[in-house]
């Protein structure tokens, strides 16, 4: 099965320097290798549409793929539960190189092909985010009964630590006592 994220390079590195540039979409994880996590954590489908937009470049050591990544991801917020569809949008800056002259920060050139999935997997992983929220104001669930404060009020108050009392007789000035501090 020949992969979207395929591409021929030959002319590119017969040709130094050259570049070409190129615009694709295709599945995140065409191969269904990809396993995904559990609901309560930020992940991306194997099915969700990727969009590349890149310039690959030739040099004498290898190959310089430039340009962007989009890609949906999906979540649950860390304040009130609910689930949330997002989208990234990634900067690319990767090297291709030899088998030869591969490290960890560089991809690898196979023969007249490089294969631009590891790239898009480890941008769009990387990229995720950990703790993702549904907005800035998002006003969370209540700690006591459970509802989300973004929907409805509660009149829930928690006890009051022991531990924090005395700050309660605590006055600045021009301030007058807190409330019950004697």
């Amino acid at each position: 099965m020949s992969s979207a994220y395929r591409v021929p390079i030959a002319k590119l590195r017969r040709d130094l320097p050259a570049s070409t540039e190129l615009n694709l979409s295709a599945l995140f994880d065409e191969g269904k290798t990809f396993e995904p996590k559990g609901k309560a954590e930020t992940d991306i489908a194997w099915d969700a549409p990727i969009d590349l937009a890149i310039r690959i470049e030739s040099y004498s050591g290898g190959l310089r793929v430039k340009g962007s990544l989009r890609a949906p991801w999906r979540g649950t917020c860390r304040r009130c539960s609910s689930p949330i569809d997002g989208l990234s949008e990634i900067a690319l800056n990767e090297r291709f190189v030899d088998p030869e002259d591969l490290d960890e920060e560089s991809y690898l050139i196979d023969q007249d092909y490089i294969d631009l999935a590891p790239m898009v997997h480890d941008a769009v992983f990387l990229d995720l985010p950990l703790a993702p929220l549904c907005s800035a104001t998002c006003k969370g669930l209540c700690p006591y009964c459970g509802i989300d404060r973004n929907e409805a009020t509660c009149e829930c108050q928690g006890e009051a630590d022991p531990r924090w009392a005395t700050l309660n007789s605590l006055s600045f000035d021009n301030e007058e006592p807190a409330p019950g501090a004697e």
